[in-house]
């Protein structure tokens, strides 16, 4: 089930949200400042692109640098990208197919605001607890 709703969100949302993460992931690796930002939306932008299947954890080693890096991400980055995924699952959700899509464009959003501290694990391994 996973897979057929892997493709379908893969045709009408997940690869125009992949193309919008690599855009602000390439704004962001201009300067060297910004790689981790870069690099923090290049991954992001993986997981938009096939989402079901795989879950976003916390990790307990992040610390206060995660936190400031989610502030500046926040500011940068993270509201834009946050709009589309709440434009485009509202756009989904219109009809009854589209729901389970546009869930999970909604469950998209706390990680594309604050991505920082945040790990993206398979949801059939044993360490993705919630």
């Amino acid at each position: 089930m996973k897979t057929i709703l892997n493709v379908i969100w893969l045709i009408l949302c997940g690869f125009w949200m992949f193309l919008g993460y690599v855009a602000a992931g390439v704004l962001l690796c201009i300067t060297i400042i910004g790689i981790p930002f870069g690099l923090a939306a290049f991954r992001i932008g993986v997981y938009a692109l096939w989402p079901f299947g795989y879950t976003v954890v916390d990790r307990r080693d992040s610390g206060s640098p995660s936190f400031i890096g989610n502030i500046l991400w926040l500011i940068l980055a993270g509201w834009w990208l946050a709009l589309g995924h709440i434009f485009t699952g509202i756009a989904l959700c219109v009809t009854i197919i589209g729901i389970p899509l546009g869930i999970a464009n909604f469950k998209l959003i706390p990680v594309s605001l604050m991505p920082f501290g945040k790990e993206i694990v398979r949801s059939d391994q044993p360490f993705a607890t919630r």
